[in-house]
């Protein structure tokens, strides 16, 4: 582990802070001064984060939050200068930039290791994306949410798929045909997030949450959400024959051995802190 947080602290971060402690990845958006929103470089080195993550192999789970009261206020292209650019240049610039944020909610959410987001103030564009594809979204009760996009002449393109994913199309559709903005407690009975706090106990749910997913065997987590982010992909036959392959294969690893042990002797299994 000490390697691991030497090369990860040898990468020179220019907008978001990160931290490996206790087998945990945290990323900060450290753009206070724009309410995070996120530029291409923000996203690039959310990116590389992930990427990073996913051949740690003793990485339990990453926490996103946002920095000085605000989670993402969305997309910010205002560093592009796309001014000094010809149409057909600026077109391309603008296009890479919103396929780019797609590819990294995309990984985000199909990153093996549980991902926690923990939002606050503003959640908004390509934040509420990102709120949607966490694995668990805790919400500060200051959060508000809302798909501002077409109040701008614009659209949700890369977002839209993974909203609808998560509350569902009829929802997603009222949300970004309205810009409606939406209260923590009204995200949570949409099922957009999971639990709302008070701001000030929102470290607590976080390590609340950690401490959860540490309770389960963290190859035998990767593989689950391997397995239910496929659902909507392949036909259910398929699904379970595969599912079954890979219950036979997990009880005959090491995680597998270890917790039928720990539970036969009535013990905690040596993945629990």
């Amino acid at each position: 582990m000490e390697h691991e947080i030497t090369q990860l602290n040898s990468v020179d971060f220019k907008e978001i802070s990160v931290q490996l402690e206790d087998s945990i990845l945290h990323i900060q958006f450290n753009r206070p001064h724009k309410k995070n929103a996120m530029n291409l470089a923000l996203v690039e080195e959310v990116m590389q984060c992930f990427t990073f993550g996913a051949n740690l192999e003793s990485l339990r789970a990453v926490v996103i939050v946002g920095s000085e009261g605000n989670f993402c206020s969305g997309g910010d292209i205002s560093d592009m200068h796309l001014s000094s650019l010809n149409e057909s240049e600026r077109e391309e610039t603008i296009w890479h930039f919103n396929r780019s944020f797609g590819r990294m909610i995309t990984q985000v959410k199909h990153s093996p290791i549980p991902v926690i987001a923990a939002v606050e103030g503003a959640v908004l564009g390509g934040g509420f994306g990102l709120a949607c594809v966490a694995d668990i979204t805790i919400a500060s009760d200051s959060a508000f949410f809302a798909l501002p996009e077409t109040g701008l002449g614009v659209i949700p393109a890369q977002i839209a798929p993974f909203v609808a994913g998560r509350i569902g199309i009829d929802h997603t559709k009222r949300l970004a045909l309205t810009g409606e903005k939406l209260n923590a407690e009204q995200a949570l009975h949409l099922g957009l997030v999971h639990r709302v706090c008070s701001a000030h106990s929102i470290k607590d749910q976080i390590n609340n949450a950690i401490k959860q997913l540490k309770q389960c065997a963290p190859e035998a987590n990767s593989n689950t959400k391997r397995l239910l982010l496929g659902l909507n992909n392949t036909p259910l036959e398929q699904i379970l024959d595969d599912a079954a392959a890979a219950f036979v294969r997990s009880l005959s690893s090491e995680e597998g051995i270890e917790g039928t042990k720990a539970f036969m002797q009535k013990r905690k299994p040596s993945w629990c802190e």
